[in-house]
């Protein structure tokens, strides 16, 4: 495994950015880090697992909440320092705020509407 993720470029701080999309509808869920391990895990598990920047530590979505994320692909983009993972959100929630999505606040009129 170290291979294939000794080809993806973590920054300064060992982390990635990865993107939660809905397998089915390619709705965007949200947006969170991951270290080597955490991906690691990620990719035994099947579940979801991201580091906490705030935290300083690994956590498993839906851990609390139970809104896991099961994960069923894992892609890289083009410069290998972004993933996508492709999930099946249990519980239809994937937002700390209790919505669906994390991208709920679109820009109009230069204002952020809800």
């Amino acid at each position: 495994m170290n291979k294939i993720l000794n080809k993806l470029k973590f920054n300064d701080q060992g982390l990635i950015a990865a993107i939660a999309q809905d397998f089915k509808t390619n709705e965007v869920l949200m947006l969170a880090w991951m270290n080597q391990e955490s991906l690691e895990l990620t990719i035994k598990t099947k579940q979801a697992v991201y580091y906490s920047r705030s935290r300083k530590k690994l956590w498993v979505k839906g851990e609390e909440s139970g809104n896991k994320q099961i994960v069923k692909s894992i892609y890289t983009d083009c410069d290998n320092d972004v993933i996508l993972i492709k999930i099946e959100q249990v519980g239809g929630v994937a937002c700390h705020t209790g919505k669906r999505s994390c991208f709920f606040k679109k820009l109009e009129n230069n204002h952020w509407k809800i």
